[in-house]
């Protein structure tokens, strides 16, 4: 039987799934930067080990974060994946693409994935697809754990200083300005974003704040990815990813109050991971429109 192999390549970690046996491994997530390739096939590399993965291959499918934009990038990329794995085929995509094949299996509807970053694919009927977001750190991943954990961090520099109110948040150890030295910047202020939504919980004003304006951002989002659709009907949406399984209710409900009634919150059928094993083993149907890219050997 032919091995298959799926990958889900996020900010905060890669994972990888031997197919059909289901061994699972992780490595290192996205770092931004001129080498973010080479750091990508380096957390292939170890996640293939920490799975077990020898032998030949016959599919990857990739879904990540740092999709390679730039022209013939995605190429030169997916041949380096082809001969690291000794794969027949390398089928690589965004991450959205996996996340939304996982959660909608019938390919149409909106998906908002939000984890370390957040961005939102919407699928219409016809095959038509509409991104929104997901424009990295700098200047878009509104909602994201990043942004709650940036928001987080801002706010604690503010209390100390005494140019903001008191918060709970202020009693956390880290020197945020530590982090400007961090490779791992990104990932470091978005594992904040937990100790945002606990002291939210336990009734901090200014965490609470910080929350709210999520939800808005995210469920603004939503909508526009809803309103890019055909028609009037309702319309499927799953939340996906890292942030919403760590928060929950505390951050779908406020999220679910903003959204217009064609809206329709769905539970997602699986995650990313489950995505990229269903290009690996099944016809890629709507999402060939997605540029995923099959090199044969």
């Amino acid at each position: 039987m032919s091995t298959n192999v799926a990958i889900d390549g996020g900010q905060s970690a890669l994972r990888l799934r031997v197919l059909p046996t289901g061994e699972t491994g992780t490595g290192p997530g996205y770092i931004h930067g001129a080498d973010a390739a080479d750091h990508m096939l380096e957390a292939i590399r170890e996640a293939a080990a920490d799975a077990g993965l020898v032998g030949e291959v016959g599919v990857v499918a990739l879904g990540l974060t740092g999709y390679p934009a730039a022209a013939g990038a995605a190429e030169v990329f997916a041949a380096r994946v082809q001969e690291l794995l000794q794969a027949n085929e390398v089928r690589l995509t965004q991450d959205m693409v996996t996340a939304h094949a996982g959660a909608l299996p019938d390919g149409y509807g909106v998906v908002v994935a939000a984890g370390t970053g957040l961005v939102c694919l919407a699928v219409d009927r016809d095959g038509s697809w509409h991104k929104l977001d997901g424009h990295g750190y700098l200047f878009g991943d509104a909602g994201s754990a990043f942004a709650i954990g940036r928001a987080g961090l801002a706010a604690v520099q503010k209390a100390r200083d005494g140019r903001g109110p008191g918060t709970k948040l202020a009693e956390t150890t880290l020197d945020p300005v530590t982090f400007y030295r961090s490779p791992t910047l990104v990932d470091d202020v978005a594992r904040f974003a937990p100790d945002v939504l606990r002291c939210a919980a336990e009734g901090d004003v200014v965490a609470n704040g910080i929350l709210t304006g999520a939800a808005r951002d995210i469920a603004e989002t939503i909508d526009a990815a809803v309103n890019k659709l055909i028609g009037t009907d309702p319309v499927p949406v799953a939340c996906v990813g890292g942030l919403f399984a760590g928060a929950g209710e505390q951050l779908l409900d406020p999220v679910c109050a903003q959204l217009t009634a064609r809206a329709r919150l769905t539970e997602a059928a699986g995650s990313a991971l489950d995505g990229a094993e269903r290009l690996a083993t099944s016809d890629v149907g709507p999402y060939t429109a997605l540029t995923v890219i099959q090199r044969n050997q």
